[in-house]
């Protein structure tokens, strides 16, 4: 009786339940992604207190964002533009170093010199490479630290390991 009935339905029924489990798993997985990057804004952007810049030679690219204050406008404006692309800073190495305290005269401040509201790329070398008194989006960021020698070095050592 049940061999008598036409199969076809039944596989579709199955074939349309495994695309519905495999677009959730597909999803949750996506959402999970995402919880997990927007979590590692805290660990990439850190106060700059009294770090040393030597501390992150040849293991990162530090972007050190100085204001006279938090609550100036370019400086939640960058830490914004910063935060909404946070996978390809990390996809550089990039650590976010904030400084919003000129009273506290930090040693990055003492060595920077900054005045009111400034963005700062440093090497993995320890080179300043770009110095900007307005936020600059990550697009901007992304294109400057590619054209460094390091970088360019990384990129090419990544194509040969395939």
């Amino acid at each position: 009786m049940f061999l008598d009935r036409p199969i076809l339905p039944l596989k579709r029924s199955c074939m349309a339940y495994f695309i519905l489990v495999v677009l959730l798993a597909s999803l949750s997985n996506s959402i999970a992604i995402r919880h997990t990057n927007a979590s590692d804004v805290s660990t990439l952007a850190q106060p700059a207190g009294s770090t040393d810049l030597s501390e992150f030679k040849w293991m990162n690219r530090p972007v050190i964002v100085f204001a006279d204050s938090p609550a100036d406008p370019r400086f939640s404006e960058q830490i914004t533009l910063l935060e909404s692309q946070i996978e390809e800073l990390q996809k550089r190495d990039v650590v976010i170093l904030t400084d919003t305290d000129p009273e506290a005269l930090s040693p990055l401040r003492k060595k920077l010199r900054p005045r009111g509201f400034m963005l700062v790329l440093v090497g993995k070398d320890g080179t300043v490479y770009l110095r900007k008194p307005f936020p600059w989006s990550v697009r901007e960021l992304s294109r400057s630290i590619d054209k460094m020698p390091l970088r360019q070095q990384e990129i090419r050592d990544r194509r040969e390991q395939r």
